[in-house]
């Protein structure tokens, strides 16, 4: 459990990291894609008998590339490219291990996680990947971006743009291998999306979605590890990877409801604080009368105040308001 627990906080710290330069250059399945050329290194580990992790991040990475060289190169988009792997690489996978002569059950350790029969090993690897993802993921963060926001932009103020391309493909696949035996190469996508998607419901700048991902990435891994340690004592079988994933998913759902409350306040006060004085009329009756404990946004007007009401400006003038 304590190897878990070491396991579920690295990754919960830098899965977000890469799905939120991810997310930003609209690849969110990206993971997916290279969750399933992973299946084809694990196949060759358990072939040549070596370690599936290392055999993982090297097929990985090439996948990566690969992705690439087509999106950049190739005829196809970026999504064409993700299905081509994707099908490639899970078919590639099964068909190997049945070669190495392995049974499907061996497999489903690392398609769906086994993190709580993590070796101390594989827990030093995952803890070292991941350090090497959170330095490169925010020591990089300006240049990834703005590579991600606009390329042409990124161009102009001299990056290198297809090398920082490479690098957050590179980036993206070690992190499908550092969460391959925590949530599982099916589900490590949900992991690095799921917390951006939550984050964004209520944060506005880059930089805070960036952090708070990470809080919920690590909430997410830390929680449903201990969730899952629990359930077991009641109901067989319940397993950690799809337990972080549905938590994941349940802080989703609870950072909706805010999401859309603060977008509606900031829709209501937005246009008052940007746009310039607009046109109005006046109007004898008002049911209502502003002051300091009205409950409506007082907005300072020049030599005046306005009140902020159903969705315009109340502005009172003598015996009247004017609506703006």
């Amino acid at each position: 459990m304590i190897r878990a627990m070491f396991a579920a906080v690295f990754t919960g710290l830098s899965a977000p990291i890469v799905g939120t330069y991810l997310v930003q250059r609209r690849l969110s399945l990206m993971g997916d894609g290279l969750g399933h050329v992973a299946v084809t290194g694990v196949a060759l580990g358990l072939l040549t008998n070596t370690s599936p992790t290392w055999t993982a991040v090297i097929v990985a990475i090439l996948g990566a590339v690969l992705i690439e060289v087509i999106r950049e190169r190739g005829n196809g988009g970026g999504d064409v490219a993700l299905a081509l792997l994707f099908y490639g690489g899970i078919a590639g996978g099964v068909l190997i291990t049945g070669i190495a002569g392995q049974s499907a059950s061996r497999l489903q350790e690392f398609l769906f996680g086994s993190i709580t029969t993590i070796s101390v090993e594989d827990v030093w690897v995952t803890m070292a990947l991941a350090a090497v993802v959170m330095v490169i993921g925010l020591g990089f963060g300006p240049q990834l971006f703005a590579v991600a926001q606009d390329q042409e932009y990124a161009k102009v103020s001299g990056l290198n743009v297809r090398a920082y391309n490479l690098l957050l493909a590179v980036l993206a696949a070690v992190t499908v291998t550092v969460a391959m035996r925590t949530v599982g190469l099916l589900l490590v996508s949900a992991l690095m999306i799921v917390p951006v998607a939550a984050t964004q419901q209520i944060m506005r700048s880059f930089k805070a979605t960036l952090y708070g991902a990470m809080a919920v990435g690590l909430v997410s891994s830390v929680g449903g590890l201990l969730i899952a340690a629990w359930a077991s004592f009641e109901v067989a079988g319940v397993s950690p990877g799809p337990t972080i994933v549905l938590l994941s998913l349940a802080l989703f759902a609870l950072t909706w409801p805010l999401g859309a409350y603060l977008r509606h306040r900031r829709r209501q006060r937005a246009p008052f604080d940007e746009l310039p004085p607009l046109s109005h009329h006046t109007t004898g009756e008002h049911p209502h009368e502003h002051g300091d404990n009205c409950g409506h946004t007082a907005v300072p007007h020049g030599d005046h105040v306005d009140y902020v009401h159903d969705g315009h400006r109340h502005a009172a003038h003598g015996e009247h308001y004017d609506e703006h």
